[in-house]
């Protein structure tokens, strides 16, 4: 796996997290706290876990040890809230992406967490941060759609056609 890879896979994610935040913005604060059986219960608990989720990964390479979970430090009451904060993490993971080169791909990440120590190679933890979150943004979408306003495609492959005109 090269950088650049790494780096195209992520702007997908932001490009599609960019879809869902767009539409999930046209809902009132009532459909984006409403329960479902998705499973983060309503489109905000799951919006706000896939920021948590890249927040918590990004910790981990940086200082090789889970710290703490965003959302027990910032609380994300608002939709406005999250795509914030956003904003400053989208901006961090690109730094963090733009400082690895080739060969750092396959390095081992070695990190604490509660239940001891665990050992991935590196682009491997890259790549489930995307994976990670189009399996949940999958789940905004559906919220979404049944609420009257699906993002469309946030296929990998309507991004590449998006990004070639």
């Amino acid at each position: 796996m090269r950088i650049s890879d790494i780096q195209l896979l992520y702007d997908y994610n932001y490009w599609a997290n960019q879809l869902i935040l767009s539409k999930a913005s046209e809902l009132s604060a009532e459909q984006l706290t409403q329960a479902t059986s998705h499973s983060f219960d309503t489109l905000l608990g799951t919006i706000t876990h896939i920021l948590d989720s890249e927040y918590v990964w990004r910790d981990i390479y940086l200082n090789k040890r889970f710290t703490s979970r965003l959302v027990d430090i910032e609380p994300f009451l608002t939709l406005e809230s999250v795509k914030t904060y956003w904003q400053k993490e989208e901006t961090a993971m690109r730094a963090y992406i733009d400082s690895l080169e080739d060969n750092d791909m396959d390095s081992l990440l070695r990190y604490e967490i509660p239940e001891g120590v665990a050992e991935k190679v590196l682009w491997h933890c890259l790549v489930h941060v995307v994976n990670h979150g189009t399996q949940h943004r999958s789940e905004c979408a559906v919220m979404l759609t049944d609420f009257g306003h699906s993002p469309g495609s946030i296929d990998f492959t309507h991004f590449l056609n998006e990004r070639a005109r």
